[in-house]
């Protein structure tokens, strides 16, 4: 099937990177001109070893002015730039004493500067807190081995920039969740939005048809009394539908290179595209109509996609012994119940029930509907189905799927 993709970028995250870009360029600049401009606290030229400056400063130029598209997104600054970036920072630290001799008897700016934090703000913007914090402490490390002997002054500034870097990592983390969480309430309401469409366009056309068409068979009769008792079990499965605001789930929301992102995508539903997990309501509730009731929670009942569908077949299969053995005229009740450490899917039925002993006959007689269609797919799973008939009664047949074992469940079966 074609897809279709609509994609709405609500970032801060890019602003940040941005103002990175902006500071490098600066604070480059500025480590440049203090060289050719700086003087030692005697007012003289600084560096002992202008050659060894020169050449850094140098090097740093072309590298800052080089990789300024490595620092424009999240997607672009990759561990393996970050980690030369930070390597390059700590050259210049370290070269620091080689140039200017003094550097360590007098508390003087080293040879990159201010353009140190840069490189420890590209880890906390792309990593959060905990690269801030990793970057930060090779740079303080560096600091005070490149002092010999650290003043108070050194260690406020390598303090600083350790704290001010974690506290930015730490906002870009929560900024994050911020725009998962804004990007999740648009998914809602878009997809609230195509709800209200659906209905209007199905309760103007094909509800309207199928009523008529149902009135129009009944009043006819024959086979036309037929037709019209199909159409009307169609329209209460849509009805149930449009009831129930169910739409299959064709919409996701993700943190990419610039912010959050809600994408709009029309998913085959047959392969289950485009999604790793599901809501297990989209799967059941087609099986709504005259005869089969539907209940479930108000909000999704989400599965990862597979076990969604198994279980989802182990109902449908439900439902067809129902249809076999209960008769045409037989009612079916199916109830989806959301608990906290597993789902519980109940189909029960007013039908003749099922005779004390007849499965185990069934299974000895080689007919292994109920065994494999229904309890080797909960099995699979990590789950359980429990079949409960009283003759005369109907008969319950409850599935059981722990939250917990579905992953574990599907990986012993692969086994």
């Amino acid at each position: 099937m074609a897809k279709r993709e609509r994609v709405v970028r609500m970032s801060v995250e890019q602003p940040l990177w941005r103002a990175l870009t902006g500071y490098r360029v600066l604070t480059m600049v500025y480590a440049v001109l203090l060289a050719i401009f700086g003087k030692d606290n005697f007012g003289q030229q600084r560096f002992e070893r202008p050659w060894v400056a020169c050449a850094y400063l140098a090097f740093l130029f072309v590298w800052t002015l080089a990789t300024l598209p490595k620092v424009r997104s999240a997607a672009s600054c990759t561990k393996r730039f970050l980690g030369a970036d930070l390597v390059v920072a700590l050259t210049g630290i370290m070269l620091t004493p080689v140039a200017d001799v003094h550097s360590q008897t007098f508390d003087g700016p080293t040879l990159p500067s201010i353009w140190t934090a840069g490189a420890v703000l590209a880890f906390a913007i792309k990593g959060g807190w905990r690269w801030a914090a990793f970057a930060s402490t090779f740079v303080a490390a560096a600091n005070i081995i490149q002092r010999g002997d650290p003043s108070r002054d050194t260690f406020h500034n390598v303090l600083l920039v350790w704290v001010a870097s974690i506290a930015i990592g730490y906002v870009v983390e929560v900024a994050r969740a911020s725009e998962r969480t804004l990007a999740r309430a648009l998914e809602i309401e878009a997809a609230t939005r195509e709800r209200e469409r659906l209905a209007r366009d199905i309760h103007d056309s094909v509800l309207q048809v199928l009523a008529m068409v149902q009135r129009r068979g009944t009043a006819i009769g024959g086979e036309a009394a037929e037709l019209g008792r199909m159409a009307g079990e169609q329209e209460v499965a849509l009805r149930t539908l449009v009831s129930s605001g169910l739409v299959p789930p064709t919409r996701v929301s993700e943190d990419a290179a610039e912010g959050a992102v809600v994408r709009t995508v029309d998913v085959d539903e047959d392969s289950g595209a485009e999604a790793t997990t599901c809501d297990l309501r989209v799967l059941l509730a087609p099986h709504a109509g005259s005869r089969t009731s539907f209940a479930e929670p108000g909000a999704p009942v989400v599965l990862p996609a597979e076990a969604a569908r198994e279980l989802a077949a182990a109902v449908s299969a439900a439902l067809d012994n129902v249809r076999v053995h209960a008769g045409d005229g037989a009612q079916a009740w199916i109830l989806v119940e959301d608990e906290p450490g597993e789902v519980v899917v109940t189909v029960r039925d007013d039908g003749p029930g099922i005779p004390e002993g007849r499965l185990a006959q069934a299974e000895g007689e080689g007919r292994m509907g109920v065994a494999l269609s229904i309890r080797g797919r909960l099995r699979d799973l990590g789950g359980t189905a429990e079949v409960i008939s009283v003759p005369g009664q109907g008969t319950e047949v409850e599935l059981k799927v722990p939250k917990a074992q579905v992953s574990r469940g599907k990986a012993g079966s692969a086994r």
